[in-house]
């Protein structure tokens, strides 16, 4: 089966980074991976809802070669949970400043901002999004968000634009026929 997924050619040309490959990708939390509503119950409790789309998104990512990375500005059980629950290994909860959490944890890992993808969709996410080989931002971004991205997804955030993003950088990087092959067949083989 030929992937039905295309992507314009100069675009996936920008989302192989500066000619190295894109080793990882970042991504923000509210507003991405979630609409940005946060629903608070009477005993100050978080509930936020994911979209599994975005959720399968992220570990095709992780198993296609580019490791995703979680930074966010807000910490709950919510995000602490859907991120083990998708067995995502780098994440930084309550960042205020995002570039030094990135920047920390790039060190860690050996990265290099020519090597990494970002998507984000308001103004604690710009320091990111401006200094990444490849900026996404949902359709729901805000305005000076979608001025420096290199894609504004078709989804919004917490309806499939992480998936969209995922998508992209797999297909950039020649990844996404083989990962879409594999998952035709079944656990007997056939």
């Amino acid at each position: 089966m030929a992937p039905a997924l295309s992507f314009p050619p100069a675009l996936l040309l920008r989302a192989q980074g500066a000619g190295l490959g894109l080793k990882a990708a970042i991504f923000d939390v509210d507003g991405v991976l979630t609409d940005g509503r946060l629903y608070i119950g009477e005993h100050g409790e978080t509930v936020k809802a994911f979209s599994t789309l975005d959720g399968h998104g992220l570990k095709l990512l992780r198993e296609g070669g580019i490791e995703p990375i979680v930074i966010t500005g807000r910490d709950s059980p919510a995000v602490r949970r859907r991120v083990a629950d998708l067995g995502l290994v780098h994440a930084v909860y309550g960042a205020g400043d995002k570039l030094a959490a990135a920047e920390a944890l790039f060190a860690r890992l050996g990265l290099a901002w020519p090597e990494v993808g970002a998507i984000g969709d308001d103004w604690p996410d710009l320091p990111l999004l401006t200094r990444a080989a490849f900026a996404c931002a949902p359709a729901n971004a805000h305005a000076e968000v979608k001025a420096v991205a290199h894609h504004v997804t078709a989804a919004a955030g917490g309806h499939g634009a992480a998936r969209e993003f995922c998508d992209l950088l797999l297909v950039a990087a020649g990844r996404y026929a083989a990962l879409l092959q594999g998952h035709l067949k079944t656990l007997d083989g056939r």
